[in-house]
């Protein structure tokens, strides 16, 4: 399946909005357009507006179209909110937690964890980057790559890990307590635009 390798803060840019949270991508400058004045160009209308806040969404959770109209699709069929079940699904990827939890800088970073086979679930490794994980799953790593986790939290000062993940920095070890909610969410986006998009 294809996976986006180019220029990441390009996709910053595209969408107006800091996709991950290092200063490459918060940096005020880099939203802006490239060049010496920058590229006003012209108001977007309803529809460009909408496909905005989608690929926002995607960009942010690095999710494929196709994936994207999964969760979609599989939001809709579910009880509650769709907009805030859609952003249940793509928090509880595993990529998504490991970012979350603050050993990787960034959601590509994350996934390179997940693939290479470091991380173990419920004493079982997982290398599915999509996998999603449920209320009390324990999430280990492999020793080899500790130091590097050590590395990575180090460079990340003043990271917070969500109410819905507990977390013993002493053993690299955390436990899915909750399922996350729409406010636990650390990226604005506005579900409401996206559901209409695809109606």
């Amino acid at each position: 399946m294809a996976n986006y390798t180019g220029p990441k803060v390009k996709l910053s840019r595209r969408v107006g909005a800091p996709i991950a949270d290092i200063p490459k991508h918060t940096a005020k400058r880099q939203l802006n357009p490239p060049g010496q004045h920058g590229f006003r160009g012209r108001r977007l209308r309803d529809y460009g507006v909408r496909l905005n806040e989608k690929q926002k969404l995607r960009y942010h959770y690095n999710v494929l179209e196709r994936q994207f109209r999964r969760y979609m699709a599989e939001a809709g069929r579910m009880e509650g909110n769709t907009g805030e079940v859609l952003l249940r699904l793509l928090e509880q990827r595993l990529d998504n937690v490991i970012r979350r939890l603050g050993w990787a800088r960034t959601i590509w970073a994350a996934r390179q964890i997940v693939n290479h086979g470091h991380v173990i679930i419920n004493g079982r490794k997982t290398d599915v980057a999509s996998y999603s994980v449920k209320v009390n799953d324990k999430i280990t790593l492999k020793t080899g790559i500790h130091k590097l986790i050590r590395e990575n939290m180090e460079s990340l000062p003043g990271h917070e890990v969500p109410g819905w993940l507990s977390f013993d920095p002493s053993t690299l070890t955390a436990t899915v307590v909750n399922n996350p909610t729409g406010d636990q969410v650390p990226f604005d986006v506005n579900t409401n635009l996206i559901i209409e998009f695809y109606r």
